[in-house]
């Protein structure tokens, strides 16, 4: 709620275990005061006292005073790092002196009007507190002046205290998403930016500050995350002088955001959170907000077998009806069929753009397909890639001009092309109005209840109207994802940009899961689904079994191994299993009925982690909100350092119940050194929360690439056996 004193120049919002308190200034933007715990009840008293603890500033408080930011900081606050908005009018830096305007509290949300006529500008400022205590910032300035108003960035930031002293996020590249980089906080003024036109593989997509290395379970943790599918800033102010702060924002062109008198900026939304418990409290907060929103999905996730590490480009219809039904047959339920079928497309060079079948391949239409799988009690799904064109295809020839790329590059068009693939520019009216007829009709023939939505190489000089067009660009894909599932009631799309460059909140405001990384080596997927998991919840990460070797790596793995990594995701397969075995496909069906009876609790629970000491080992989990039961899981990307590895907690159970804990070896059964081997491993062990907690259970020594899977059970819980 919204707390403001009478006459008192202090607002506080606070909710969901977060409290945002903001210092008002009639001649100047909100600074805050604090951002998160509950500090209690503040009333004016508490409040001034709070204000003077933190500040050094008396009357007249000059610039050289300055230590608490305003929420939009500027050289006119006295601020020497990165300003939180920069504009331009006629080619001349405008400088804001901003008034309060008015001030609407309401319960979990504050918005804050401000002007400055004489530069002919007004912001808007949404704060809202999410369920969970996700604090979201939303900005939007408006050009109420005469002339242009270019825009080069407006970034949402907040300050954090200064013990903070190591700051992390996350890079990578293609088939390694992900990876996190932790570093201590360089001094001045920091920014990491990805300029890609989508998230890209090294994309920053959080920053978080700590003190010290972030861990797990404990300490404190700041970090923020801008909702935005494209480019972006990431930026952190550690200066001498000031507190320091933690921000981001949409990374402008030159020239992209140009408003004429009356026109509007929205910024995209930027998520803050902050951790007393580590990175599982950061995970917390994201995780409880995505699952508050009306859209998240809330049917069980289904398992999935799609085909394109199965057939590649090999459509055969007959062969794809009876891997259908030997899907079916061991419990898959959502068969997509990924790239291949539509016009002109035997191979990557060509017929992107085309979005009809081809009757070449499919002589009856993709209908029986569809029926056959919609007869055997399953989803049906189908590849796109809707923002990419071929210039081997009809679109490319009929409209050249759609292309989103530079004009005066485009007489040498082959010096654009990445994957031999250019850009479809669908914020051209014309453009969208096409792709969207020929999807919307293929979606309504078919029945299709699922879109796997690639997008498989950056944007290079994105030109649109004349104008860098990666803004406009992003919008028109928000919008396309929106209106098809408006028309259609239940469709669900899945974010892929050639693995996880796209798998940001931004874009899971209108899809509905993201693939986490085209690599299916489980290896690298217990690091790539963990990091992809510090801000989605697993529900709405995929992640599938490959086959024995990975195509992505060439390691070979055994199917146990793989299906455990799978288990703690959205589950599925990249794989032909029509070449499986009898026994491997007996193993599948194990694993189809283990997912359906676990997945209640890992898509809905509250993930967990643990830091252990071994290097090689990963420690994942999902314990269910009413604390009845957890399932964990353990697995060795390497040899153990020891002998005799360490014992393991399992964290996040109810310390006043008792759990009776049992290996899920229905897949197979982890190997390891067997001269170590705990008897609880045999028939299961009960203890209390507590002593799992505190205590943990002495696992064996795994062989490189084995995991174990735990189930524990309340044994006041209606589940337990």
């Amino acid at each position: 709620m919204s707390i403001r004193p009478a006459n008192e120049p202090f607002t506080v919002l606070e909710s969901h275990g977060t409290q945002v308190v903001l210092e008002l200034h009639p001649d100047g933007f909100p600074a805050v005061l604090h951002w998160g715990p509950s500090l209690g009840a503040l009333d004016a008293s508490a409040l001034r006292e709070l204000s003077r603890a933190a500040s050094r500033q008396t009357p007249p408080a000059t610039l050289d005073a300055a230590w608490q930011v305003p929420l939009v900081p500027q050289e006119s606050d006295g601020w020497a790092g990165r300003p939180g908005l920069l504009a331009t009018r006629g080619g001349t830096p405008v400088y804001p002196r901003w008034t309060l305007a008015g001030l609407d509290e309401a319960e979990d949300l504050l918005t804050i009007h401000a002007v400055d006529e004489a530069n002919g500008l007004s912001i808007e400022l949404e704060l809202r507190i999410q369920p969970g205590g996700l604090l979201s910032a939303s900005y939007a300035i408006a050009n109420t002046g005469d002339g242009e108003l270019d825009v080069h960035w407006l970034e949402a930031t907040l300050p954090v205290p200064k013990t903070a002293d190591t700051l992390t996020q996350l890079s990578g590249r293609w088939t390694r998403e992900k990876a996190p980089h932790t570093q201590a906080i360089p001094r001045g003024a920091t920014v990491r930016q990805t300029r890609r036109g989508r998230d890209g593989h090294d994309a920053p997509t959080v920053a978080m500050l700590s003190i010290g290395h972030p861990r797990s379970r404990s300490g404190r943790v700041w970090a923020v995350h801008t909702a935005w599918s494209a480019d972006v800033s990431y930026r952190v102010d550690r200066l001498a002088e000031n507190t320091t702060v933690l921000g981001a924002g949409e990374l402008l062109r030159p020239g992209e955001i140009a408003l004429a008198s009356g026109e509007t900026y929205a910024a995209p939304t930027t998520h803050f959170a902050f951790s007393e418990t580590g990175l599982d409290g950061i995970s917390a907060q994201f995780h409880r907000y995505l699952r508050s929103r009306p859209q998240h999905p809330r049917s069980p996730r289904p398992l999935v077998l799609n085909t394109w590490e199965a057939v590649y480009f090999d459509h055969q219809p007959a062969n794809l009806i009876a891997l259908a039904e030997l899907a079916a047959s061991v419990g898959v339920e959502r068969f997509v069929l990924d790239d291949g079928w539509f016009l002109g497309r035997r191979d990557d060079t060509r017929g992107l753009g085309d979005w009809v079948v081809d009757p070449a391949v499919w002589p009856d239409g993709l209908e029986p397909l569809s029926q056959r799988v919609h007869d055997l009690g399953m989803q049906f799904g189908l590849w796109f890639e809707p923002e990419m064109v071929n210039l081997d295809s009809d679109l490319a020839r009929q409209h050249p001009d759609w292309l989103l790329h530079n004009p005066a590059h485009l007489a040498a068009p082959e010096r654009l092309s990445w994957r031999s693939q250019y850009v479809l520019d669908i914020a051209n009216a014309d453009a969208y109005a096409h792709l969207r007829g020929q999807m919307d009709a293929l979606v309504t023939t078919l029945g299709i209840d699922f879109i796997k939505w690639d997008h498989n190489r950056d944007l290079i000089e994105p030109v649109h109207a004349g104008r860098p067009g990666t803004h406009a660009q992003t919008r028109a894909m928000y919008a396309l994802m929106g209106e098809l599932k408006r028309r259609h009631p239940g469709l669900e799309i899945e974010s892929c940009s050639s693995g996880g460059a796209r798998s940001d909140l931004g874009v899971l405001d209108v899809a509905d899961r993201v693939w986490a990384s085209d690599s299916n080596d489980p290896v690298e997927r217990q690091d790539i689904q963990r990091w992809t998991q510090l801000l989605l919840p697993p529900e709405l990460v995929g992640g599938h079994v490959g086959p024995t070797a990975s195509h992505s790596s060439g390691r070979v793995t055994e199917l146990s191994f793989r299906m455990a990594t799978s288990l703690m995701a959205s589950a599925g397969f990249e794989w032909n299993i029509a070449e499986c075995t009898p026994e491997e496909l007996a193993t599948i069906a194990r694993f189809a009925a283990l997912y359906r009876e676990l997945r209640p609790v890992i898509h809905t629970g509250d993930a967990v982690h643990v830091d252990l000491a071994d290097p090689a080992l990963r420690f994942v989990g999902a314990v269910a909100q009413d604390g009845s039961s957890g399932v964990f899981t353990i697995a060795s990307v390497a040899t153990l350092e020891d002998s005799q590895p360490e014992r393991v907690p399992l964290p996040g159970l109810d310390p006043d119940r008792r759990y009776r804990v049992r290996v899920r070896d229905e897949i197979g059964a982890a190997r390891h050194t067997s001269w170590i081997a705990p008897p609880w491993l045999a028939d299961g062990v009960t203890m209390s929360g507590r002593a799992l907690t505190e205590f943990g259970l002495q696992i064996p020594a795994l062989w490189p690439a084995q995991a174990m899977i735990l189930h524990a059970v309340a044994e006041d819980s209606d589940a337990q056996e």
